[in-house]
């Protein structure tokens, strides 16, 4: 059992909150930054059809490391791991850099050093997005979270928007390789703030680490992406590789689940899906990964394709999204921070996100860009309710040791959530573009079985133009319309959701207190100011 020493120095949460904003920002601009550049790497590699890879290693990498990098933080003390995964993920980009670059190997080679690199950057990644989490759980007890969990989520909104803005200048104006080394001087920054400034329980504990459970769980995880990232891709649902990897991943994680029980310290401890809001959270966690990030990858091909947007200003059109989410999460933050209440705010956000992505459902070849901002804003506003509060519910529903493998899950069941939906969701595009005359009329102008080329749109007019644009529109809107099918289960499993009361005070509990028990007893106290 491990026994955190008290803190021996205040932390200057602020100080400390600007270094780990950073450290976030740089987890969720990397993936979008480099998605911008890929165009230029392939151009200098060749292996388009590896491309992928570059994407889908540092996907996979943070996935699998995400509940690992938890846990160990809960066995060794956050700040040490957490300055670990931000050292390897500085790593992976330099490394990143100088892919192809004759350090390794040379222009043949590149892609091969490139597509291993993203994977080191990724294992580092999913280090900096759990302990972001975790980190703040350890200096601010539940009923004050709120607040900063709230600006982390602007962070998130901020980042979606500036990604391809950023890739977009680096591309244009410098080597594609500064894609990865902008993380270095931004990264080492935040390395020296937390380093000097963030104070955290150290932990005494004697443990083994369930090496065994880490490695099941990464096969488990690993089968998984694989299945949703080639499934309808580079191989037919149907196919051996895909049924394989399928039966895979359930062997591996059945085989996990046996190993867990036994485990004197689980990767991931299976008691926590014990804890009713623990386990209803974490659906709510799939669904909302599923459905955003999913549904939310369309919108980008809908101002380019069919409202004739820039890539540059595609970006810039997502603004709405950014300031309903960060503006919601503000508030709702502020507001759990001031009243200690918590459970309606999943509630309304998921009614207000399913009406979000059924407007959506509604665009097609004449709606403005007015109109679809008022679209995009209602959908933010209810990711607003939603993003920080799963994790605050999720952290409050266990004990502080517990902190980060619950962290870990949290974020483990959102990336899972939105792997499927990024699968399934292009699945119904690719389908319902297939059926329309759009299908037939990409393909007869040189997209080859309905590809999106936007250059051979362009050159498009008349009736073939009307016809590519419509069935564009109509299968979007379509994928939109099934987003809802999935969201509108949130608001559901929300309400079953009890309102355990924000602990105000993160002290060790006496052995054996449940989270209701020393919510209860903190009731008293007043939170921190």
């Amino acid at each position: 059992m491990s026994q955190p020493a008290q803190l021996t120095t205040k932390p200057n949460v602020r100080v400390v909150l600007f270094g780990l904003m950073i450290a976030m920002m740089l987890a969720m601009l990397d993936n979008m930054i480099v998605s911008t550049a890929l165009p230029r790497i392939v151009f200098e590699f060749g292996g388009a059809d590896h491309f992928t890879w570059v994407v889908t290693a540092y996907v996979l990498g943070t996935t699998v490391s995400t509940p690992i990098w938890g846990k160990l933080g809960d066995l060794y003390g956050r700040k040490t791991v957490f300055l670990t995964a931000v050292v390897v993920f500085l790593a992976g980009s330099a490394l990143c850099g100088m892919s192809g670059s004759g350090v390794f190997g040379g222009a043949d080679t590149g892609m091969t050093e490139l597509i291993a690199f993203r994977a080191v950057q990724g294992l580092g990644a999913g280090g900096l997005m759990v302990g972001v989490m975790a980190i703040i759980g350890d200096l601010v007890p539940p009923r004050e979270r709120g607040r900063y969990q709230g600006m982390i989520a602007g962070i998130m909104a901020i980042a979606m928007v500036a990604g391809p803005l950023v890739g977009g200048f680096i591309t244009d104006n410098l080597s594609w390789r500064w894609a990865f080394y902008v993380n270095l001087p931004l990264g080492g920054l935040a390395l020296l703030v937390l380093a000097t400034t963030m104070h955290l329980p150290k932990y005494r504990t004697e443990h083994k680490i369930d090496w065994l459970g880490a490695a099941l769980l990464s096969v488990g995880i690993t089968a998984i992406v694989l299945v949703t990232t080639w499934g309808g891709n580079e191989y037919d649902w149907v196919s051996p590789q895909i049924l394989g990897l399928a039966v895979l991943a359930v062997l591996a994680l059945g085989a996990f689940a046996l190993v867990e029980r036994r485990a004197p310290e689980p990767i991931l401890p299976l008691s926590l899906f014990a804890n009713r809001n623990f386990a209803l959270i974490s659906v709510i966690g799939f669904l909302l990964g599923f459905a955003m990030f999913g549904a939310m990858n369309f919108l980008p091909l809908y101002q380019q394709t069919v409202q004739g947007a820039s890539a540059t200003n595609s970006g810039l059109l997502l603004l709405p999204l950014m300031f309903g989410m960060l503006v919601v999460s503000l508030v709702v933050g502020r507001t759990i921070t001031k009243t200690g209440r918590y459970r309606a705010f999943p509630i309304v956000g998921g009614v207000v996100m399913a009406a979000g992505m059924g407007l959506l459902s509604l665009l097609d070849v004449d709606t403005s860009k007015r109109q679809s901002s008022l679209y995009m804003i209602v959908l933010g506003v209810g990711m607003g309710f939603l993003m920080q509060t799963s994790m605050l519910i999720a952290q409050n529903s266990v004990e502080q040791k517990d902190l980060g493998a619950a962290s870990g899950a949290a974020t483990f069941f959102r990336s899972i959530g939105g792997s499927f939906g990024v699968s399934l969701f292009g699945a119904i595009f690719a389908n319902r573009l297939a059926d329309s005359a759009a299908g037939s009329a990409f393909a007869g102008s040189g997209g080859e079985g309905g590809a999106m080329d936007l250059e051979a749109l362009k050159k498009l007019t008349g009736p073939m133009r009307e016809a590519v644009l419509g069935g564009l529109s109509d299968a979007i809107s379509h994928v939109f319309f099934w987003a809802v099918v999935f969201t509108v289960a949130v608001p559901v499993l929300a309400w079953f959701i009890k309102e355990v009361p924000l602990r105000a005070t993160n002290d060790v509990p006496p052995a054996g207190t449940t989270p209701e028990d020393q919510a209860e007893a903190a009731l008293g106290k007043a939170p921190v100011a």
